[in-house]
Parts: structure tokens; sequence; C-alpha cells
């Protein structure tokens, strides 16, 4: 398992893909990130580990700043049924982080294809990506082309979508 910045930064170089990375105090808010992080250009992540009734579990990757419908969420993703969050157990588990931790990065851990990559298409208009390198008190900032190649490289093609009006739009899809 991945399980500290250090060694996720050299799985990103490994996979050939420069990144930045910025310490910082522990943060565990959209707000705390935005007054904390200082500067940091590019777009910023929110992270929402969620399971279905059936217990399926899907890691949304949004736009900080975007406002998740939880209520029909779960209609745009294929899921079954209302949307809840999953349990620190499962998130240690399998992404190998803890709450207030949550990043796209944790799919590195998933190699068992278990959770499903939800991505908003927001992200994608930035032409940098920034996310916790496994831990809340860093932020590590790679091209967005190099957060789509992370995912390939962790068999996690994202369900891309758009999260910033909660109507199904017709736009889902894989890239």
């Amino acid at each position: 398992m991945i399980d500290t910045q250090e060694r996720m930064i050299a799985y990103l170089e490994g996979l050939g893909i420069a990144s930045r990375t910025t310490a910082h105090p522990p943060l565990f808010t959209v707000e705390e990130s935005q007054s904390l992080r200082g500067s940091i250009p590019g777009g910023h992540t929110k992270n929402l580990f969620l399971k279905d009734k059936k217990g399926r579990l899907f890691l949304v990757v949004a736009e900080e700043d975007r406002a998740v419908d939880l209520k029909s969420l779960h209609r745009r993703i294929g899921a079954s049924g209302r949307l809840s969050f999953a349990g620190a157990g499962e998130m240690q588990a399998l992404l190998g982080v803890t709450p207030g931790s949550v990043t796209a990065f944790g799919v590195v851990n998933d190699t068992e294809g278990a959770v499903q990559l939800v991505l908003d298409e927001g992200l994608l208009a930035h032409d940098m990506v920034n996310c916790h390198p496994l831990t809340n008190a860093a932020t590590t900032t790679i091209a967005t082309s190099d957060l789509m190649a992370f995912f390939r490289a962790t068999a996690h093609e994202p369900l891309i979508i758009g999260l910033d009006g909660g109507v199904d739009d017709g736009e889902e899809r894989r890239e």
C-alpha cells in the first residue's frame, strides 16, 4: 500500500509525472483550505467517498466550490438507491487514507477496482489540478492531463460528469 506522501510522490515520478507539493497545516474543510493554503494556482478538489444501498463504493472528485447534490447523484452515476458516506474503515482499507485526507490519489491503493471514480468535468477546464498527497497537510499540483494518466495507470477510468446542476444532461462520458 502506498501510505505516505513520499511514496505517493515517488509513484508519480515513476510514471513520469512531474508534480509540485506544498506543505501547510492539516486542512479538514474546503473553507480551511481556501484560507490557509495560500495562492496555489490551478483547480482545487474536494472528495466524497460514498456508498450506495448495495455497498458499491464511489470516489467523487469535484471542484472545491462545487455543490454536489447527493439526493440526485445516485441516478447520474448508476448507483443503486441514495448515496451515503462510506465508513472510515473502508476508506483506510481501500484508499489508504483517513477522514479529512480523502483524495483522488487514493485510488492508487484500490488494486481490486472496488471503487468507481467519478470526476467533475469542471476540473478538466484547468491546466493544473491540486490534490492532497494522501495527507491533508500538503497539496500536490499536477497537470490535468497527468491526473488523467495517473487514473489510467491505476486502472480507474473515471466517469466524467457535470456536477454543476444536478440535472442529467446526457453529457456523462468516460475518457
